[in-house]
């Protein structure tokens, strides 16, 4: 069968890709650039947990030393400390809880060049964001594709048209590369201005420049050299134009990243300018003196917000920026991209190595446009309230502080802004059933990444065993982490629950794990090859678990009768 064609060599391109590879998916991915990437300092990424860990593992390597894991996020306004937070897996070497955030040596307590923690909520943040350079997160999965076989990468190749029909979709390149390509899928992973959306005549309504910053990458010395920051209107006058907030993420070696919201308009942003605000910025930090740095890259970032109409048509499919724009309040249009792969690669595998599941393949815009569009709604509705027009609710008792929650949660990829999703509304849900087990994580969410027993024996991280094609099976086994497998593997249910688990329609693997959150003993998960939870059953009931798993696949839904002769069968 023909290659999967990806049209994009970003961040969304190359980890598709490397997804479908995973899955035994050849794939080619048209770069109309020359094969490596512009090196800019100050453009960033930040990858929540379950983003980090999906390019961890298609990049086969961590990615702790390229980029950095923050200790704590801290939120300002003026000279009061309003939230702080703190994350595990806390850095060598990073301050120590309670130091000011200043520069070094600076950290007098109750001001703005030294906030102290006299009266700041604060809580565990749980694990920590990932920052890094772009181009250092690019480089990491060409470096992974480089190793990978199935994955042919075409420089100098830019889409100037594509074709469709039944079995397949031809692709046009221009450029030293340019040749007819011929592939089973073709995926638009080309952004903001996608050729492939055009191609598709697929419109893209939404708004310009929601949000404008100032952005400039420094390596300077502060006293909280892994916590990033967030100060609302500091209590030093900007020189120019200013939205009245400024960002500090910390990156290895020293490096930061500092972005200025600007007011709405197109006042213009000159070198002279951003110098002269690093060095106001970093001077009211310092008790109003500026401490060396150095500055290494500088530039403006405009966020937008659109939505496209439609994610497919019928053997192609957008993902990425090519599908939506966001990034207002601290949120990062990169996890949703990445989490567009995570949802759309084991379809298209499925349906690569096993002929088209239509309904499997609709359910992709089905879920991701729905959680999208979902997110960019929850932003233009806090937009006006945090940046200004609020009206009276703005001068509310409480609202600066909730205002600050709200923006922190952006930032760090919680609440209605940024956490992780469940597909409430999947057209993949199964039917109830009597049997369901009530368990810590509702069904369509992520699941959580707890120790399992592998079929071999060895004990992985959950996490660890998805994306390579296989539903997962999980026994909650309490004790089974004490014992050797070959004690337990053919006692009490296993025997029945691994033939059910073998007369699925679709390949599975059996995982056991002594607990999970909310799960009582015998319960039986049924998960997708993205993490996200099917169902949760009590004991093994190989009907309800074979009806649950063809929903899964974009089936049909037996009747129970059905299910049970089809799972004996």
């Amino acid at each position: 069968m023909d290659p999967v064609i990806i049209v994009g060599a970003g961040p969304v391109g190359l980890s598709l890709a490397l997804a479908l590879a995973r899955q035994g998916v050849p794939s080619v991915v048209l770069d109309e650039g020359p094969g490596k990437d512009e090196q800019r300092a100050a453009r960033t990424v930040v990858l929540r947990e379950d983003t980090a860990a999906l390019v961890e593992r298609l990049a086969g390597a961590p990615l702790g030393e390229a980029g950095l894991r923050w200790t704590g996020w801290r939120s300002m306004r003026r000279r009061q400390v309003t939230r702080e937070t703190t994350f595990t897996h806390t850095p060598t070497g990073a301050a120590r809880h309670g130091e000011g955030y200043g520069t070094a040596g600076d950290a007098r307590k109750g001001t703005a060049e030294g906030p102290g923690d006299a009266g700041s909520p604060g809580d565990f943040g749980g694990p920590a964001p990932l920052h890094i350079a772009q181009h250092l997160l690019t480089g990491a999965l060409r470096d992974a594709i480089a190793r990978e076989p199935l994955v042919e990468v075409a420089s100098d190749s830019r889409l100037d048209s594509l074709e469709q029909e039944s079995l397949g979709v031809t692709a046009h390149t221009r450029g030293s590369q340019g040749t007819w390509w011929r592939g089973s899928y073709l995926v638009g992973c080309d952004g903001p201005r996608s050729t492939v959306r055009k191609l598709l005549d697929i419109r893209f309504p939404g708004r310009t420049s929601v949000e404008r910053h100032a952005v400039a990458a420094l390596r300077t010395e502060l006293a909280r050299p892994g916590e990033a920051l967030l100060h609302r209107m500091p209590p030093w006058r900007f020189t120019g134009p200013s939205g009245g907030e400024v960002t500090a993420r910390p990156l290895p070696d020293g490096v930061w990243r500092l972005d200025w919201l600007l007011p709405p308009g197109k006042d213009l942003v000159t070198p002279e300018l951003l110098v002269t605000r690093v060095r106001e910025t970093l001077a009211g930090w310092n008790g109003g003196t500026t401490p060396p740095y150095d500055l290494l890259d500088t530039g403006v970032h405009s966020v937008h917000h659109r939505l496209a109409r439609r994610w497919r048509s019928g053997r192609v499919f957008l993902a990425g920026d090519a599908a939506h724009l966001l990034g207002a309040l601290g949120t990062q249009g990169l996890d949703e991209s990445l989490r567009d792969v995570d949802n759309l690669a084991w379809k298209l595998a499925l349906a690569w190595h096993h002929g088209p599941h239509e309904a499997l393949l609709d359910s992709y815009q089905a879920e991701r446009r729905a959680v999208v569009a979902a997110r960019l709604r929850a932003a233009d509705q806090a937009l006006p309230l945090l940046r200004g027009g609020g009206g009276l609710r703005s001068y509310l008792p409480g609202s600066a502080r909730g205002h600050d929650a709200l923006l922190t949660d952006g930032h760090l990829g919680r609440g209605v802004l940024g956490a992780p999703v469940a597909y409430a509304a999947s057209p993949l849900a199964p039917a109830p059933t009597e049997w369901a087990a009530p368990v810590g994580t509702e069904p369509g969410a992520p699941v959580v990444d707890v120790r399992v027993t592998a079929e071999d024996g060895s004990f992985v991280r959950l996490r660890d065993r998805l994306g390579r094609g296989p539903l997962l099976v999980v026994l909650v086994a309490p004790g089974t982490g004490v014992w050797e497998r070959k004690h337990w593997v053919s006692a009490g249910i296993m025997p029945r629950l691994a033939a059910a688990v073998t007369a699925l329609p679709h390949s599975a693997e059996l995982l056991v794990a002594e607990d999970y959150p909310g799960a009582a003993p015998h319960t039986v998960l049924l998960i997708r090859p993205d993490g996200h939870l099917v169902t949760a059953l009590s004991g093994v009931r190989p009907a309800d678990l074979y009806q649950a798993a063809e929903a899964a696949l974009g089936g049909q839904a037996k009747t129970e009768a059905e299910a049970a002769a089809a799972s004996a069968g």
